[in-house]
Formats: C-alpha cells, sequence, structure tokens
C-alpha cells in the first residue's frame, strides 16, 4: 500500500524538528538490512532521505544520478552493497552520526 501525502509530510515535519526520531528512522533501517530483513530496511532508509536530505542532494554528495538512487530503494530495487553502503555512509556523515554494534547478550567462553 503507497503512502499518503499526508503521512510522509507528518514524517519530513516530525524529522525536521526532532534529531533522535530522525536518528531513529536512520538507525531502524540500518537495523533492518542488518537483520536480513532488505525490504523494511530500503522503505525506512528511503522515508529517512525523503524526511532529510532528498534524493537530489543526495546525489550530489554521492555523483550518482537521483534516479538511480530512487531505483535503489524502491521495492524492485536491488542495489550493490557498495553502493548501499556508499548511501549509508554518506547520510551518516550529515547526520553526524556513529553507528557501533552492540552485541544482545554477553558472550562467555
Amino acid at each position: 500500500m503507497p503512502l499518503t501525502k499526508d503521512f510522509k509530510e507528518t514524517i519530513k515535519a516530525r524529522a525536521e524538528c526532532d534529531p533522535e526520531f530522525r536518528a531513529g528512522l536512520f538507525r531502524e533501517a540500518i537495523e533492518a538490512m542488518l537483520s536480513d530483513d532488505l525490504d523494511t530496511g530500503k522503505v525506512l532508509l528511503r522515508d529517512y532521505v525523503n524526511a532529510t536530505v532528498g534524493f537530489e542532494a543526495l546525489a550530489q554528495d554521492m555523483d550518482k544520478d537521483p534516479k538511480s538512487l530512487m531505483r535503489m530503494l524502491s521495492a524492485k530495487g536491488n542495489p550493490r552493497a557498495d553502493n548501499l553502503l556508499a548511501m549509508v555512509s554518506r547520510l551518516k556523515q550529515r547526520e553526524g552520526m556513529a553507528l557501533s554494534m552492540v552485541p544482545d547478550t554477553e558472550f562467555r567462553a
């Protein structure tokens, strides 16, 4: 089901005024991808890009065609790892975030 314009505008408005929400949306996208749920990760990352930097500015940062980036995150998109990781890296820099892996449980030998 496609998102409504009102929903997209609500996400954008919240992302503009709430840095924690913006960072949470980005983290959720990355966590979904790392949990082998690429489809959900792409949807969340697309929402994040639309609500923050936009595909035009991101494409300029990456020296890519904006439509190519949009296709990568579309439902049928199949992004190459190098392109997807370059996108994540640029977005992480723009957001001023550091991502780290924290284990769910303590490892004991």
